[in-house]
C-alpha cells in the first residue's frame, strides 16, 4: 500500500481552494487558501496543544475537557467547510458562525462547570438556550461531514424522545419534556458529551496525531520498503505489497475508506499493470485497507470505545484480535496467492526490490516509539498515558534528528542517541515533567542549529495534520451520543435486548445471523464507529445473555461493521476504489466480499469457541491445554481458508472443477462447526480432497508434458 507524498500544510496554505459540491462524508484534503486558511491551521495546532496538555496533565474536569474537545471539533470542522468547500462569501461566513457558536457552548461549560452541577435539572433561560444550540450546530456538523444517513438515523432517536409517548406498545414511553431533553443530552455524561466523546479526547485524538507524527517522520516508506522487498516478488507480487503494507499501517492508523483513496491511486493501477482484473485489484485494495481496524495495537477508533464501555483493559481487545487480524490478512494474501496463479502471474523481480532488512536498519528509530507504545499497553498502563508518552518519543526522535545529523564522529552520534534515549525513557520513573523539559530542550536547539527549524516545521505539520484527521471521528462520537442517550433515556434498549433473547433462547444462530444482517445494513449508510456502538448497545448485552462472551460478542459487533463496508449493494471502500480501477463498484465490493472471507466467518466461530479470540477455554483445554486447544482452533480456521480460497478462486495446484470447488466448500464448513464428529469429518474429507486433486493435477501436467 504506497501513499502519495503530500506537501506540508504549511505549503498547501496557498493553495487554491478546491469546489467538491458533491462531496458526502469526510473533509476534502488541503487546508484552502488566504487567512481563513491561515485561521484554521492555527485553531487546528491549538486543538492539538489543548488535547496534549490535559492529557498529559488532566488540570481540567473530564466534563469540561469533553465540551471543549466538542468546541474544538465544531470550530476546526466549519472552519475547514468554509475552506475548502464553500464557494460564495455567505457561504463562508455561514460556516464560520457555526463554528464560532459551537467552540461558545464549549467554552460556555467551562465558565459555568460548577454553577451547572448545582443547578442540574433546573436550567436557567441561558443554559436552555446553549444547550440547544449545541444540539443544532452537531447534528449540521456530522450532516456536513458524516453525510445525511447517520444524521437522519441520530434525528430518528432524538425525534423518538419527543414523540415516543404517542406510539403503541411496547415502542410507546412515558413523554419528556423540551428542558429536560436539553439537560439530558447538552449537559450530562449520556448524551453528547457521553462516553464516545470521552473516548474521543482521551484517546483517539492522542493516537491520531501519534500516526500523523509517524507518517511525516517516514513510517510509511519504511512499510512500503519492507512489504516490497519482503513480498514483492511472492507470486502475485504487487497485491502481496498491497495486503501486507495495509496490514503494517494498521498498526499505526485504522483510517478505512480514506485510506482506499489515499493508498489505491498508487497500487490498484500497478496490480492492473502486472495483470490483475480491475475489479480484483480494487477488491485486494478495499480488503486490505479496511482491515487496518482489525490490526492491533491502535485497530482505529473503535477498540478505544469498546474498551472504556466493557470497562476492560485495551490491552484484552488487543490481545482478543490477535488471531482474527492474522487470519484476516491470511486468508486476503492467499486469495491472492491463488488468483495470481490462475492467472499464471509470477512474483516481482527480485534483483529491483529493496532489500527489507536494510529498509529497517536504515529506519529502525522509527519503530521504538510503536514498540514502547505496545509495551506500554501490555505493561498495564493506560492507554492515555501509552498514548501520549508513545507521542513524545516520536517527537523526541523527530527533533533528535537534525541534531544527530551535526555530529561529525558516529561514536558521538551513537552516545547521542543513547543518551538521549535514556533521558526521554526516565519518564516512567521520574513522570512526564522531565520528558517536557528534554522536548522543550531539544525545540530550542532545532531554533538555533541548522536545519531545525525545518524539522520543527514538520512538528507543527503533524499537530495540524493530526487535529484535522480528528474531526470526522470526533464528530461521529458526539452525534451518536443522542443514539445511546435515547436508549438510556427511554429504555427502549431493554425492549429491543428482550426481543433479541426471546429469538436467541431456541436458536443462538439465528440471533447471530440478524445482529450480523442489522450491522451489515446500518453500515450501509453510517460509518464503523456509530454502528459499532449502536449495535453494541443491542445486541452486545443479549448475546451476553444468550451465553456468548462480553468481549467476544462485542467484536462479533464489530467485525461486522466493518464489513458493511466491504459488502454490496453499497460497501463504500469498494465504491471509494471504483474510480482508480475504472470498474464498477458492485464488482470491486463482490470480489471483495470474497477476498475478506475471514471477517465473515471468523466472528461465528469465535462464539461458539471463544479461544480463538483468547477468551474463554473450551472442554478441548482439559485434554490439551488451552495453548493446544487455540493452536487447535487457530490450525482448523486456517485449513478452513485455504479450502473456501480453493473454492472461491476455483484454483489449488491447478484449475478446479466444479464439484470439486463444492466439496472444498463443504469441507471448510464442517471444519468450523462446533458440532460432534464435524472436526473429524472435516479433516478427513479436507484430506481427501486435497490428495486426490494433487494427484489429479500432477497426472494433468505429465500428460501435457507428453
Amino acid at each position: 500500500m504506497t501513499h502519495p507524498t503530500h506537501p506540508s500544510p504549511a505549503a498547501e496554505l496557498e493553495t487554491p481552494a478546491p469546489v467538491l459540491q458533491d462531496f458526502s462524508e469526510g473533509l476534502p484534503p488541503g487546508w484552502g487558501s488566504g487567512l481563513g486558511a491561515r485561521i484554521t491551521f492555527a485553531i487546528a495546532i491549538a486543538f492539538s496543544a489543548f488535547q496534549l496538555l490535559t492529557a498529559a496533565y488532566a488540570f481540567l474536569p473530564s466534563q469540561v475537557i469533553r465540551a471543549m474537545h466538542v468546541g474544538f471539533l465544531l470550530l476546526l470542522g466549519f472552519g475547514l467547510l468554509a475552506q475548502l468547500r464553500a464557494t460564495t462569501p455567505a457561504g463562508k461566513s455561514w460556516f464560520w458562525l457555526l463554528g464560532v457558536l459551537g467552540f461558545a457552548t464549549g467554552v460556555y461549560n467551562w465558565v459555568e462547570y460548577a454553577p451547572l452541577l448545582m443547578r442540574s435539572g433546573f436550567l436557567t433561560i441561558p443554559d436552555i438556550v446553549v444547550g440547544t444550540l449545541l444540539i443544532a450546530i452537531v447534528f449540521e456538523g456530522a450532516r456536513q461531514i458524516m453525510g445525511l444517513p447517520l444524521t437522519i438515523m441520530c434525528g430518528a432517536f432524538l425525534a423518538y424522545c419527543f414523540f415516543g409517548q404517542y406510539l403503541p406498545p411496547p415502542l410507546i414511553h412515558r413523554g419528556y419534556d423540551f428542558v429536560q431533553i436539553v439537560d439530558y443530552f447538552a449537559y450530562g455524561t449520556e448524551g453528547i458529551y457521553g462516553t464516545p466523546v470521552y473516548v474521543s479526547a482521551a484517546y483517539i485524538f492522542i493516537f491520531v496525531v501519534f500516526a500523523a507524527f509517524l507518517e511525516r517522520a517516514g513510517m510509511i516508506a519504511l512499510f512500503n520498503d519492507f512489504a516490497l522487498g519482503l513480498v514483492g516478488h511472492w507470486r502475485g507480487g504487487p497485491a502481496q505489497v498491497c495486503v501486507l503494507s495495509s496490514a503494517l499501517m494498521g498498526t499505526i492508523s485504522g483510517s478505512g475508506v480514506a485510506n482506499v483513496v489515499a493508498s489505491g491511486q498508487f497500487t490498484i493501477p500497478l496490480m492492473k499493470k502486472f495483470g490483475f482484473k480491475p475489479a480484483f485489484a480494487g477488491g485486494v485494495e478495499a480488503t486490505s485497507s479496511m482491515g487496518g481496524q482489525i490490526m492491533p495495537p491502535v485497530m482505529g477508533a473503535v477498540a478505544f470505545i469498546m474498551a472504556e464501555t466493557l470497562n476492560i483493559p485495551y490491552a484484552e481487545v488487543v490481545k482478543a484480535a490477535i488471531i482474527p487480524a492474522i487470519l484476516y490478512f491470511g486468508a486476503c494474501s492467499w486469495q491472492v496467492y491463488l488468483e495470481a496463479g490462475k492467472a499464471n502471474l509470477r512474483g516481482m523481480n527480485k534483483a529491483e526490490l529493496p532489500n527489507p532488512w536494510a529498509a529497517v536498519r536504515q529506519h529502525w528509530p522509527l519503530i521504538l516509539p510503536l514498540a514502547a507504545l505496545v509495551y506500554l499497553l501490555f505493561a498495564g498502563y493506560t492507554p492515555i498515558f501509552a498514548g501520549t508518552m508513545g507521542l513524545a518519543l516520536v517527537i523526541v526522535l523527530i527533533l533528535g534528528m537534525p541534531l544527530a545529523a551535526l555530529i561529525g564522529s558516529f561514536a558521538f552520534r551513537v552516545v547521542f542517541w543513547v543518551a538521549l534515549g535514556l533521558a526521554a525513557a526516565s519518564f516512567l520513573k521520574y513522570g512526564v515533567n522531565l520528558l517536557a523539559l528534554v522536548i522543550g530542550a531539544m525545540v530550542l536547539a532545532c531554533l538555533v542549529f541548522k536545519g531545525g527549524r525545518e524539522t520543527l516545521m514538520i512538528c507543527v505539520d503533524s499537530l495540524a495534520e493530526g487535529a484535522k484527521n480528528a474531526v470526522p471521528v470526533g464528530i461521529a462520537c458526539a452525534v451518536v451520543g443522542i443514539v445511546i442517550g435515547t436508549l438510556t433515556l427511554t429504555g427502549i434498549a431493554s425492549t429491543l435486548i428482550g426481543a433479541i433473547i426471546e429469538i436467541g433462547k431456541d436458536n443462538l444462530f439465528i440471533s447471530l445471523v440478524l445482529t450480523m444482517i442489522t450491522c451489515l445494513v446500518l453500515g450501509m449508510g453510517i460509518p464503523t464507529i456509530p454502528n459499532y456502538i449502536i449495535t453494541s448497545s443491542l445486541a452486545g448485552p443479549a448475546l451476553l445473555e444468550l451465553g456468548v462472551p462480553l468481549l467476544v460478542s462485542h467484536m462479533f459487533v464489530f467485525y461486522f461493521g466493518i464489513m458493511a463496508d466491504l459488502t454490496p449493494p453499497v460497501a463504500l471502500a469498494a465504491f471509494a476504489a471504483a474510480p482508480m480501477a475504472k470498474v464498477s463498484g458492485n464488482k470491486i465490493g463482490w470480489e471483495a466480499t470474497k477476498l475478506a472471507i475471514a471477517g465473515y466467518v471468523v466472528p461465528f466461530m469465535a462464539v461458539y469457541t471463544p479461544a480463538l479470540m483468547l477468551q474463554d477455554a473450551g472442554p478441548l483445554s482439559a485434554y490439551i491445554g488451552y495453548p493446544g486447544e487455540v493452536a487447535y482452533i487457530f490450525l482448523k480456521a486456517c485449513l478452513g481458508i485455504v479450502l473456501w480460497g480453493a473454492a472461491v478462486v476455483g484454483y489449488l495446484f491447478a484449475r478446479i472443477a466444479i464439484w470439486e470447488r463444492i466439496v472444498a466448500f463443504v469441507a471448510g464448513v464442517l471444519l468450523v462447526l462446533a458440532l460432534p464428529l464435524t472436526d473429524e469429518t472435516g479433516f478427513a474429507l479436507a484430506a481427501l480432497w486435497i490428495g486426490f486433486h494433487w494427484w489429479r493435477s500432477r497426472a494433468t501436467a505429465r500428460a501435457e508434458q507428453r
